[in-house]
């Protein structure tokens, strides 16, 4: 089971970044062994490019930002 956070950041990669749910998934397999970040491991095995590398980057920043300023 993955967290809200992880879940709305699939959405995004899903719906923003236009990654299909079978890189998805199949990055979800190899980040259990690896333990990396999600966008670090489609990254590693070509699921996606620099530029979406680098937006993925920046949602988890300002998600990070935004429950800081909840708090």
């Amino acid at each position: 089971m993955s967290s809200p956070s992880q879940q709305q950041f699939i959405q995004y990669l899903q719906t923003e970044l236009e990654i299909s749910e079978e890189a998805i998934d199949l990055a979800l397999r190899r980040q259990k062994p690896s333990r990396g970040p999600l966008h670090m491991v489609l990254w590693q095995h070509g699921l996606i490019d620099l530029d979406q590398l680098g937006k993925a980057f920046e949602w988890q920043v300002n998600a990070k930002v935004a429950i800081a300023n909840r708090l």
